[in-house]
């Protein structure tokens, strides 16, 4: 039933007061530079053998599952590795820490009405999904940037490495859940340095609301409705949706997210919400914390496109959803200073997070700072620009992901310092800095120089540049 001249009178009592105050400064653990008492045990997870290639010629094999190759697989063995391995469900992980904290809170602060949690949690489903289930399902139109070849991990045209939890949204909604939490590994081809690694993990909370559940503590509750016939979308809404319902929702989404994140950094923490654009939410923001002075985004949410519910069946409710990255969480919760740590196997870091109680505070004491090496890579850009596919020849993270494969973990960063056009020639070229250090011993440059080498090598025979060395 459409309301009247003023729809929203009925929700201020639930609405003109914030959820929790929003200004503060924020009291997490700051690095310490004590490394008293840790003990010097070492466990070196960037020697040993390389990891076994999981490519064939004809097919890739992950998870004991065979794929069949095609032109746009460009998944890689350095890459294959590391699926599998889970670190969000590894016991006294600082992943698992950080994951275990935010399932408890959930089920202590949500309770269904029978006294059992509301959010049910799936952490263990496949990282091997389908095009569809990692695009199409989420409204994401063809010809998106986020489809690239460039960023993502492909092994065929239709399956690939998920690159977002959100994958999982569609199937979760259409078997019959209402609220639930999702947690995974992703996969992403990205930059090098401290805070980006191709593979990291994300939490995802979806809650679906029926007319009844959302408007049952409304006064007059029983005259509003989820949807109108004859809408518009406006930046506050979708066309299908009225303005109160959406404000409802959107006011249990921020509510629901500050209680989270004061339950993990405390109540001084500072909030601020920016609104922000996802194909799969309308409206969508995201939330930045105050961190060492600065605003720190860790996380993006929304209120569900309309279009994936009807797709999942669930067409007659209204919900929102979120997503976080857990390395950001833990990397500020704990300051933890570089991303590669999460994969080391050095005793000295693991055995900080194996804590009694997970509530209980950890403040990760630094490994030694081993003394880091750069050498530079130059070269000219292949002067074809397009490839026969008619995708570009050389892309940045082409380079990037080289050097991962090549590198591994001894690669803290990769930047590009300089670029240069030949004036006769119209040739391009650049010069990339690469920064080498081993989290657990100190780097030769005389072993560096062979990494430096083969990369060099294998940028012209792969990337098809020329180099200037």
């Amino acid at each position: 039933m459409r309301l009247g001249a003023n729809p929203l009178s009925l929700l201020l009592p639930l609405l003109q007061s914030p959820p929790h105050p929003l200004l503060g400064r924020c009291c997490l653990s700051t690095l310490s530079a004590n490394n008293g008492g840790v003990a010097p045990c070492r466990r070196l997870s960037t020697d040993g053998p390389a990891p076994q290639p999981l490519i064939g010629q004809d097919s890739v094999e992950v998870l004991g599952q065979s794929y069949a190759r095609d032109d746009f697989t460009n998944v890689t063995p350095k890459i294959l590795a590391k699926v599998g391995h889970n670190l969000h469900n590894r016991p006294h992980h600082p992943l698992w820490l950080i994951k275990e904290r935010i399932k408890a809170h959930f089920y202590s602060a949500y309770i269904g009405r029978w006294g059992n949690p509301l959010f049910s949690v799936h952490d263990n489903l496949s990282p091997v999904v389908t095009v569809e289930q990692n695009f199409d399902s989420l409204l994401i139109p063809p010809g998106h940037p986020s489809r690239k070849r460039g960023d993502n991990y492909y092994l065929s045209r239709k399956m690939m490495l998920r690159a977002h939890t959100s994958a999982h949204q569609r199937e979760l909604v259409k078997s019959g859940l209402d609220a639930f939490l999702l947690a995974g590994d992703v996969y992403r081809r990205d930059e090098i340095d401290a805070s980006h690694y191709p593979v990291f993990h994300q939490m995802e909370g979806v809650r679906l609301f029926s007319n009844h559940e959302l408007f049952s503590k409304v006064q007059n509750g029983e005259e509003l409705s989820l949807f109108e016939g004859a809408g518009r979308r406006t930046p506050e809404k979708q066309e299908t949706h009225t303005l109160e319902a959406v404000k409802l929702v959107e006011f249990d989404l921020k509510h629901t997210l500050t209680r989270l994140v004061t339950h993990l950094f405390g109540e001084d923490v500072g909030i601020r919400w920016v609104d922000c654009y996802f194909p799969f939410t309308h409206p969508s923001f995201e939330m930045e914390v105050r961190f060492q002075g600065d605003w720190m985004e860790v996380l993006g949410c929304g209120v569900m496109e309309q279009e994936l519910l009807d797709s999942a069946g669930a067409g007659h409710k209204l919900g929102w959803a979120f997503g976080l990255g857990l390395e950001r969480l833990a990397m500020v919760l704990y300051g933890i200073p570089d991303i590669r740590l999460f994969w080391s196997q050095d005793e000295r870091f693991l055995k900080q997070f194996r804590v009694q109680d997970i509530h209980q505070p950890v403040c990760f004491q630094p490994l030694s700072k081993y003394p880091p090496l750069h050498n530079d890579i130059s070269f000219w850009l292949p002067e074809s620009r397009e490839s026969e596919a008619g995708r570009e020849s050389f892309t940045e993270n082409d380079f990037y992901e080289l050097v991962r494969s090549v590198g591994g973990d001894l690669v803290e960063k990769v930047s590009l310092v300089d670029e240069f056009t030949h004036p006769k020639t119209g040739r391009r070229s650049q010069c990339y800095r690469i920064i080498y250090r081993h989290m657990e011993r100190t780097l030769t440059q005389q072993e560096v120089r062979l990494v430096h080498e083969q990369i060099e090598r294998t940028a012209e025979t792969e990337l098809g540049v020329q180099g200037r060395y």
